[in-house]
């Protein structure tokens, strides 16, 4: 069981990058480029994706701990973990919930600037990639 969890420990991490990157990097800000696109319907999209995504995020750091604790990594280990966990719930339960409002107003026809919480949401993805690469490099096998 300790090699299994060790494993996911190791490959999770890259897993999860690879999808926020995907995802953030590349699919949200391309979509609105895409011929047809109109805001309402970017922000539409966003929103669905997001929720996958943001789900699927929440799933591996719940396997991450629950692998960790199996383990017992090294303390850097659990500070990468940590940062990880503690960066998405900041995404998740501070900056996506006034986003979703905003969302919601521009879906009812407002035309509103670009908000600052978009800013704080590519800020913590763009530190919580750095921690999914220290968390990968940490857990990376020895031999």
């Amino acid at each position: 069981m300790d090699t299994v969890a060790r494993h996911i420990l190791w490959f999770l991490p890259m897993l999860w990058l690879g999808m926020v990157l995907a995802i953030s990097f590349v699919e949200a800000p391309l979509k609105f480029r895409a011929p047809g696109i109109t805001l309402p319907l970017g922000l539409g999209i966003g929103r669905v994706v997001f929720r996958a995504l943001n789900i699927a995020e929440t799933v591996l750091a719940t396997l991450l701990v629950l692998a960790a604790l199996i383990v017992s990594p090294a303390a850097a280990s659990w500070v990468w973990l940590a940062t990880a966990v503690a960066l998405l719930a900041g995404q998740v339960l501070v900056v996506r919930p006034p986003l979703s409002r905003r969302t919601d107003r521009v879906l009812s026809g407002e035309d509103l600037p670009r908000s600052i919480a978009h800013y704080w949401y590519i800020g913590l993805e763009v530190a919580k990639a750095a921690a999914l690469v220290g968390l990968a490099i940490a857990m990376a096998p020895t031999s």
